[in-house]
């Protein structure tokens, strides 16, 4: 996570990167593993394909047998769609970019100029020593793309401040577009007002020109500008507390971020997040009510290991006890009923496998599970890589549970992406203790969802929510915690 920022799971179970989580929810779209690849994954079925005989003993290279397979990547599993937006990561000159720039190259070859456009992102940063923009970086960066072949037809010029006109006929003299193709990309003070804001530059007009599409309608912007109202004009406000082991780089929570946002969005309030190093209050010293108390809610995210596990249980009994809105996701809700065996249960020694050897496994590794394609197995000795729970599986909801009446539904599909599940044979004994099971798989086998009737708010979830939290369409499990957050608010 501090290498690269949260792993985005698909419905169809792909891990990708975080970019995917934004293309679905800026289009609405879901993604599927057909929408990304990887250098590896290109190596891995070119070797595999070689293995197999199937270039005859011809000599594999990177042109073409590489730029090919990319291409191959680029126009598969498209035929429902009116444009495809294919995107290069990375910087250009980039060692790990040229066989994909070289394969877009032969792709608009291929497909004819008419079909399709490229739009380069660059850099015009401001020197303050200077007191000026600097267009060089994004002259160099054109100039570089050129020489690989790529003619870019629209520029984004990101800049912490507007591009002045002097500055954009200059770059558009040097980089070889119009004018009105230099679109000054500037920060924006929400991401989701970025589309009004490129549509205000022109962006969509420039790629319809670029298409050679005339006479297109006005875009309906209404929800985006629905969506910056709430955000702008909000009626309250809250304080989340996230208990977690990554906070030092947000982008480990992307997703999670987004989607308390869109709760705040639902409920028209600001959603003020606090990152708080789960380690913290490991310590003897550590003043947990101190950190806790002005929170409104409190949520534990998913994580992998130890590090920083008693902290999040000390948290669960923080709001358990104290009576704060409380949303366990993935390892949140594994420490959710750890501690709700500690400490109303009376297991004094539950734990996870996960952590070690445990006289009481009260969450352990999944050797089991059905999916669609059949029963799943793994072994506690096996590979770690590829083999956990992954993508959407559906659950059943008690028709009498809290849950249930958050859904309006008795059954849902969620996203899943975890290697241990709470252990249902200890099932009986939690819920004594007050934490009902009101979600299990279809099958009965695997908990999904724990909840405390008796609490005004305390719900932990197995699958990951905010991976189809949407701003238009926030997803119903944060509005319910944003509108308990804004009830506890008023309580203080």
């Amino acid at each position: 996570p501090y290498q690269h920022g949260e792993v985005y799971v698909t419905d169809d179970g792909a891990e990708t990167d975080l970019d995917l989580g934004h293309y679905e929810r800026y289009t609405g779209v879901s993604s599927r593993q057909s929408d990304n690849i990887t250098t590896g994954r290109i190596y891995r079925d070119i070797i595999a394909k070689e293995r197999r005989g199937d270039y005859l003993g011809a000599t594999v290279q990177v042109i073409p047998h590489v730029t090919n397979a990319i291409k191959e990547f680029a126009v598969s599993d498209v035929d429902d769609c009116d444009f495809v937006i294919c995107e290069i990561g990375g910087t250009v000159g980039d060692i790990e970019s040229l066989p994909f720039i070289e394969a877009i190259r032969q792709l608009r070859n291929d497909l004819g100029r008419d079909q399709t456009v490229s739009v380069h992102t660059t850099l015009v940063p401001w020197i303050a020593a200077a007191g000026e923009l600097k267009t060089k970086p994004t002259q160099q960066s054109v100039r570089e793309l050129s020489s690989l072949g790529v003619q870019p037809e629209v520029l984004l010029c990101r800049s912490d401040r507007p591009l002045p006109e002097a500055e954009r006929e200059k770059i558009a003299l040097f980089c070889n577009v119009r004018k009105s193709a230099v679109i000054p990309a500037l920060d924006a003070r929400n991401i989701y007002d970025v589309p009004l804001q490129y549509h205000e530059a022109g962006l969509d007009d420039e790629v319809l020109y670029a298409f050679g599409i005339k006479d297109a309608p006005e875009p309906d912007l209404t929800r985006w500008r629905e969506i910056m109202d709430a955000i702008d004009h909000y009626d309250s406000e809250v304080t989340i507390g996230v208990v977690g082991k990554y906070v030092g780089l947000p982008d480990a929570y992307k997703s999670l971020r987004e989607a308390l946002v869109h709760g705040g969005i639902a409920n028209r309030t600001k959603v003020n997040i606090q990152w708080i190093d789960a380690e913290l209050f490991e310590h003897p010293e550590s003043d947990i009510v101190a950190e806790l108390e002005p929170l409104n809610a409190i949520l534990v995210p998913g994580g992998f290991g130890e590090r920083g596990s008693e902290g999040k249980i000390a948290s669960v009994t923080f709001a358990r006890e104290r009576e704060i809105p409380f949303f366990g996701i993935c390892l949140g809700m594994q420490m959710a009923c750890i501690e709700g065996a500690r400490n109303t249960a009376g297991i004094a020694e539950a734990s996870t496998t996960e952590f070690g050897p445990t006289s009481e496994p009260v969450v352990g590794l999944i050797t089991e599970w059905m999916s669609e394609e059949g029963i799943q197995e793994r072994a506690a000795d096996g590979d770690l890589g590829g083999t956990m729970r992954l993508g959407a599986y559906k659950a059943k909801l008690d028709g009498n549970s809290v849950i249930r009446g958050i859904y309006g539904s008795d059954e849902i599909s969620e996203r899943h992406r975890h290697r241990y599940e709470v252990n249902s044979h200890y099932k009986d004994a939690l819920e004594k203790g007050g934490l009902v099971f009101s979600g299990m798989s279809p099958d009965g086998r695997l908990p999904e969802i724990v909840e405390r009737p008796d609490h005004p708010w305390f719900i932990g979830v197995q699958f990951h929510p905010e991976l189809k939290s949407r701003p238009f369409d926030p997803h119903p499990l944060f509005a319910g915690f944003i509108e308990a957050a804004l009830k506890q608010s008023r309580l203080v």
